[in-house]
């Protein structure tokens, strides 16, 4: 069996072959692209590289998700997809997709003869819509998210120090999300009383003051608690190959046990602990992070014993739909779901902007349309820590803001007002604003998602097919209406390429489709444009 290493973003992977997909009921190793036909979907974080070209190293979806969502699902620009219910490995060579099912069935379908025929068709097929959206909270006011202020020092007097900083800096009050290490240990579900001295009092008061509050949490169990121990003697743990001893499964806060929510039992067990949770304090729902598959990677033994990774990532979403306020960084084939998404953390950076219009795209044709583009001025904590904030690059902030702006969601967890003077914290206000004037739109965008699969943010080939938007990364469609052309670099200046049509800009000029024009951007302005 020939085995290959490939490095993909500084990370390797072992993939063994021979190639064994199962095409239509054959057997290629090779599907032949159609004439001009470009390939997306996979993985979420991959946006940037799609659609994909022959630089695209072999792409494995049973051992990474990069930090976000993913599905066994590809897109072409000629109306195909190809689907499997398992992970599959693929990548891009002289223009053909070369496809691993692992000895699992791949399909190949022909849906029509664009990227939205084959999108809609997939969804339909795959990922039926059910009728049902996110609480519209989620699409009307900004998240607060308590990470990068606070990383592990999570504290009662801190937290409702940044909720009256919201307020007092007039800032939407929204849904106030209170991240990892307010627990006891992990497993958990009570708050450190040396951090929390009343933590009913605390809830209480950030409801009073107009806030939903949600908690971290993670399926991980601290090894040598009570909870630990009866845990496993329910048999709710995942167990280690061969044994009946838990697991102990490496993540990045060490190594931990972890429920095995295969088991109904246990997953019932997970799902009433937080709900006791909740009538105890007061909590409306939950931030559930960890479920990655690339952590659960290992010799263990599921309650059921077809499970996998990605099996057991699945049904830590399936846990958040008992819980309308929940927000994922990680999923697996479950598209379609009233479950809000959030892109992983990026740095504070002009680059990472622009990842964030390219990443969204491509969550939408994955089925998670209902996302957030990560945290404003980026989630990655590094980016903050150890510098001086008052240097920091203050038009970053307000172009982050302004095109969370004209998103689906905004989140903010680096505090603005510890970064921005006050003409720039003004510039956040606005955008502050022009969100909530969108949120009307964007809740009935979300309500087409909840009835058809139609992504709320879509790029332009997929509006706009055959008139040379395959490559567009930096321009693209809210709904049905709106085109936006974020500001994606410290240059005011930019061009737009206007789709046949009549064009009416945010600056109430009406331009004429069909050609590209060139703009300069103020700082103080957002650029859109809506189809007359």
């Amino acid at each position: 069996m020939k085995k290959q290493i490939y490095s993909i973003l500084g990370l390797s992977f072992l993939l063994s072959g021979p190639l064994s997909a199962q095409v239509n009921q054959t057997n290629p190793d090779t599907i032949v692209s159609l004439p001009g036909e470009k390939w997306w979907g996979g993985m979420v974080a991959l946006g940037n590289s799609m659609p994909f070209n022959e630089n695209t190293p072999m792409m494995d979806l049973a051992k990474r998700n990069y930090n976000n969502q993913s599905s066994s699902l590809l897109l072409s620009s000629k109306g195909r997809y190809i689907w499997s219910e398992y992970p599959f490995a693929f990548k891009l060579a002289n223009n053909n997709l070369i496809i691993d099912g692992a000895g699992y069935r791949v399909n190949l379908v022909n849906a029509g003869k664009s990227l939205s025929e084959a999108h809609r068709k997939a969804m339909m097929e795959l990922f039926k819509p059910e009728g049902d959206v996110p609480d519209t909270l989620f699409f009307v006011q900004p998240q607060y998210n308590t990470w990068i202020e606070l990383l592990y020092d999570q504290n009662q007097a801190d937290i409702l120090n940044y909720a009256e900083q919201i307020k007092k800096n007039n800032f939407p009050v929204g849904i106030f999300m209170i991240d990892d290490n307010w627990q006891r240990y992990y497993g958990n579900f009570d708050f450190k009383a040396e951090k929390f001295p009343d933590p009913k009092g605390m809830i209480d008061q950030l409801h009073k003051d107009g806030f939903k509050v949600m908690l971290w949490i993670s399926p991980f169990v601290s090894a040598d608690s009570p909870e630990y121990r009866e845990l496993s003697k329910k048999g709710y743990l995942i167990k280690r190959k061969g044994s009946d001893t838990p697991a102990l499964i490496g993540w990045w806060n060490g190594y931990s046990a972890c429920y095995d929510l295969t088991n109904p039992a246990a997953m019932d067990y997970l799902r009433n602990q937080l709900k006791e949770m909740q009538d105890k304090y007061g909590v409306d729902g939950f931030k559930f992070d960890a479920g990655d598959p690339e952590l659960h990677i290992g010799e263990f033994n599921y309650y059921d014993k077809n499970a996998t990774n990605v099996d057991f990532c699945q049904k830590w979403s399936e846990l958040g739909l008992s819980f309308p306020y929940n927000e994922f960084r990680a999923s697996w084939n479950y598209g379609n779901k009233p479950l809000v998404q959030r892109l992983g953390d990026k740095d504070y950076s002009w680059n990472a902007l622009s990842l964030l219009i390219s990443d969204m795209i491509s969550a939408g044709l994955l089925g998670y349309s209902y996302t957030c583009p990560d945290m404003i001025g980026g989630g990655q904590f590094g980016s903050f820590m150890n510098v001086d904030r008052s240097k920091l690059d203050q038009e970053l902030i307000v172009r982050s803001c302004q095109i969370h702006a004209m998103m689906p969601m905004m989140q903010y967890s680096v505090a603005p007002w510890n970064i921005l003077d006050e003409e720039h914290l003004a510039l956040c206000r606005k955008a502050n604003d022009l969100h909530h004037k969108m949120s009307p739109y964007i809740i009935q965008m979300a309500k087409q998602t909840a009835e058809t699969g139609v992504p709320i943010v879509r790029s332009m080939e997929y509006m706009f097919p055959n008139q040379g938007f395959e490559n567009c990364k930096d321009q693209y469609m809210l709904g049905d209406l709106y085109l936006v052309a974020p500001i994606l670099s410290k240059d005011h200046n930019r061009s737009v390429v206007l789709p046949k049509g009549k064009w009416l800009s945010s600056g109430g000029k009406v331009y004429k489709g069909g050609k590209s024009y060139s703009f300069n951007v103020p700082l103080d302005e957002t650029l859109y444009f809506k189809k007359l």
